[in-house]
């Protein structure tokens, strides 16, 4: 396969994944600490385990907003993750 082919396939793979990551949701209600950290912005180890607290303590999510009532969970972190995120 010449250099351009190869270029080309290359390209098509990491669009295909991309895109594919893109798609993906995370499950407030099911998610450990590490996929919660790892595929939302703004969300790192400390939050993650809040998350987790949270819906240990009070119950799973009914709605994405309900995320807000996390600590260190606000509303810029909530919309610049909003399209990754479901409770089913």
């Amino acid at each position: 396969m010449n250099a351009f082919l190869k270029g080309a396939a290359l390209a098509l793979a990491v669009l295909f994944s991309t895109a594919a990551f893109a798609e993906m949701k995370v499950n407030i209600n099911e998610a450990d600490a590490e996929t919660l950290s790892s595929q939302l912005t703004g969300v790192g180890q400390s939050r993650a385990m809040a998350i987790i607290e949270h819906r240990e303590t009070h119950g799973a999510f009914q709605t994405v907003d309900e995320l807000t009532a996390v600590s260190g969970i606000g509303d810029s972190t909530l919309d610049a993750n909003r399209d990754r995120l479901a409770v089913d």
